[in-house]
């Protein structure tokens, strides 16, 4: 679909870099992996440092969270971002915490189950590295059981991923760990009904959203999963490194973050709100970030954009290298992991070199990754690319080829 279908009250592309920090001498089609804060945003962040410095004992200890049993008398400045947060995921902020990024709000989950040795955790073998090795050091610790469900990836068919996690419960499945934006394959999975699947056996569901707050639409309650955990920094424009992890009301019963501290068994918020002295501007600031989507780009307008942007990568660069994307358009949001030609490899050194050649030789900064046997760049497409980064990718990639041996 031609972009100019989805006009937006604001020029999206190359132009909007002035809005960014970003180096403008380079292509980048990066922004799924650390984000990339927009100015206004982090202006917002040093307010924020700079007044915590007038007084930073009053800020931090009084004003910031309340570790007391009793309620303060004013709402803590932690919880009101909470509270803006959530409901820009159509949920409630008491039953959000804020954690350092994703890995860290499963770390949280998976370290504060019950399990007994012979116990089950399920999990994809296209979910994120770091989330698979928490699930693995804590099935260790544990002397439980790692099952990874093979996903086979492309699929035209989204049920059969419900069907294969389904099949792969047994009677000792404790949890199941769900992505709902997969990281490398840039898939959009069909969480609610994977959650469902689990819920009707009676296992309990523990979302990856690294990638999907800001980048599709989200009513964390409508999902049937008993914790979501997701990003902030990426799609959603916070500030580096802020995440979050939304607790089912019937799950905030032992749960505890990774780092104990003075909120030991006084509630979800006392235990995750303060968990040592630590810089809390970028959670303070995420609201600036939604409000930058909602109030300055149009919220629907860049989800339309980038989308359209994102399928129009898989054309553009399918068509350029004679190779075929087999992902339906409905799992594509605004990412899109497109297959490279044969001749590019399939191994993680080969996709290595050919990230380092992207960028030290073409200026382009583009994650290249190996996906079962085979090469695939990852596009995130953000307001700040249009259609010419697509070519300069294109073109690059040809003339690296070309010169291989």
């Amino acid at each position: 679909m031609d972009l100019a279908q989805h006009p937006s009250p604001l020029t999206f592309g190359r132009a909007m870099l002035e809005h960014w920090l970003l180096d403008p001498a380079i292509t980048y089609l990066n922004h799924g992996t650390v984000g990339a804060t927009p100015r206004r945003v982090l202006e917002a962040q040093q307010a924020i440092r700079d007044e915590i410095e007038r007084q930073p004992a009053r800020y931090l200890l009084r004003e910031l969270m309340n570790l007391a049993p009793e309620p303060p008398a004013r709402p803590p400045r932690l919880r009101l971002a909470a509270e803006a947060v959530a409901a820009f995921m159509g949920a409630r902020g008491e039953d959000l915490v804020f954690v350092d990024n994703a890995t860290t709000g499963v770390n949280a989950v998976l370290r504060s189950l019950r399990l007994e040795p012979g116990d089950e955790l399920l999990i994809t073998d296209l979910a994120y590295g770091a989330v698979i090795n928490a699930a693995a050091f804590v099935a260790r610790e544990r002397g439980a059981r790692l099952v990874r469900v093979h996903l086979p990836f492309p699929t035209r068919d989204p049920g059969e991923y419900v069907e294969r996690v389904a099949q792969a419960i047994t009677p000792r499945t404790r949890v199941a760990v769900l992505d709902h934006v997969t990281s490398e394959s840039a898939l959009i999975l069909p969480l609610a009904e994977m959650a469902a699947a689990c819920r009707a056996r009676g296992v309990p569901v523990l979302a990856d959203g690294a990638h999907a707050p800001g980048a599709i639409p989200l009513n964390l309650p409508s999902l049937g999963v008993d914790w979501y955990t997701g990003n902030l920094h990426k799609w959603a424009f916070a500030p580096r490194s802020c995440g979050f992890l939304w607790v089912a009301p019937e799950r905030h019963r032992d749960l505890h973050p990774p780092v104990i501290s003075w909120g030991l068994d006084q509630g979800l918020h006392q235990e995750f709100d303060w968990v040592g002295t630590r810089d809390p501007s970028p959670f303070l600031a995420a609201p600036e970030g939604i409000a930058f989507m909602q109030d300055f780009l149009g919220l629907e307008a860049m989800r339309r954009y980038n989308h359209a942007l994102a399928w129009q990568a898989a054309q553009l660069l399918t068509e350029h290298w004679g190779t075929r994307l087999e992902t339906p358009r409905s799992m594509v949001g605004c990412m899109v992991s497109v297959p490279l030609p044969e001749q590019a490899g399939s191994t993680r050194e080969e996709a290595a070199h050919l990230k380092d050649a992207l960028l030290f030789e073409w200026q382009i900064e583009a994650p290249v990754i190996a996906i079962q046997g085979r090469l695939w760049v990852r596009v995130s497409a953000q307001v700040y690319n249009d259609v010419g980064d697509l070519e300069r990718l294109a073109q690059a990639v040809e003339n690296v080829l070309a010169q291989s041996p």
